[in-house]
């Protein structure tokens, strides 16, 4: 089983090499094509991509996410779907298993840069002036899902020495 610092990963991949544009490109082909939103994009492609072997209840637990947490617009869908994967791999089960601040660590270094790029994480504010549906608004967001994919598979690639292509 992969190790990151000191921890075995929760779930075994056989991957030894991502392409990070097949990724996107998938997770962003969910979410035009109206298959899966952003959330639901995120975690069912880093699952099917990193060939876990995890049930479709996983990609359901991400479907309260998005438009801002149930068209709340508060924090990016995405991003919160990028953390839910990062946990697949790195997230605690048991009380007290010390495995979750590394998986912190990395849920922080995804929101911080996606915090960078777009200085805001709130989805009210990433779509103000979009009509929620419009062609507009699903560009914004297709890409944004296909960016956090990437930023998700550059983190758990690196952790588990995975060469990305």
């Amino acid at each position: 089983m992969g190790q990151t610092e000191h921890f075995p990963v929760r779930y075994e991949t056989t991957a030894r090499e991502i392409n990070l544009q097949r990724l996107r490109e998938t997770a962003e082909g969910y979410y035009r094509n109206g298959e899966f939103s952003c959330s639901e994009s995120v975690v069912k492609t880093i699952r099917d991509g990193f060939g876990l072997t995890l049930p479709d209840e996983i990609i359901a637990m991400a479907s309260g996410f998005p438009v801002g947490i149930g068209r709340a617009g508060c924090i990016c869908g995405a991003v919160v779907g990028g953390v839910m994967a990062l946990g697949m791999f790195f997230g605690r089960t048991q009380g007290r298993d010390q495995r979750n601040k590394h998986a912190m660590s990395m849920a922080r270094e995804l929101h911080d840069g996606f915090q960078n790029k777009h200085k805001i994480l709130c989805c009210r504010v990433l779509t103000r002036g979009l009509q929620i549906g419009s062609p507009e608004h699903l560009q914004q967001c297709i890409s944004l899902t296909g960016e956090v994919v990437e930023e998700t598979t550059r983190i758990i690639a690196r952790e588990l020495d995975i060469t990305l292509v």
